[in-house]
């Protein structure tokens, strides 16, 4: 069993081809001292179309738990995660792990694996072929709730 893990649930994308479109400001949100409101321009954007490059591929699961909040990832938080694409040096991974998934970055060294957690309260996992293993998908988003 894991020590230092996220529980994730999955969702699978939806099939609908009904993208639901909101308005989106294009002029950029001052984070700093306000200045006078300018009009939307009428732009619209979908989340699905924003996040979403691999219908097929990609899909939805919700965080559990603190091992990754150095990464931006906190409990509760839903992630997307694409399949398709290749795993990499320094990426966030969705990985199934002697029967759990975990989300942790990817260290890829010449004779082994590191599932990084981004919480120093946790070591690494060093995959080994003792382990069952499979990556199962990269990050690419984390919509969160504030």
């Amino acid at each position: 069993m894991l020590n230092n893990k996220n529980v994730l649930h999955f969702f699978l994308p939806t099939e609908s081809t009904d993208v639901h479109k909101i308005p989106f400001y294009t002029g950029g949100i001052k984070a700093g001292f306000p200045s006078p409101a300018a009009d939307f321009d009428g732009t619209k954007i979908s989340l699905d179309e924003l996040v979403i490059k691999n219908k097929t591929t990609t899909f939805y699961a919700k965080a559990s738990g603190n091992s990754m909040i150095n990464a931006g990832i906190n409990d509760g938080d839903i992630l997307v995660i694409d399949k398709s694409l290749e795993p990499k040096d320094g990426k966030i991974a969705v990985c199934f792990i002697d029967g759990e998934f975990t989300v942790k970055r990817i260290k890829i060294e010449k004779d082994y694996i590191l599932l990084v957690a981004e919480n120093e309260k946790y070591a690494p996992i060093k995959v080994t072929l003792d382990n069952d293993f499979l990556i199962w998908g990269i990050v690419t988003h984390v919509v969160k709730s504030l």
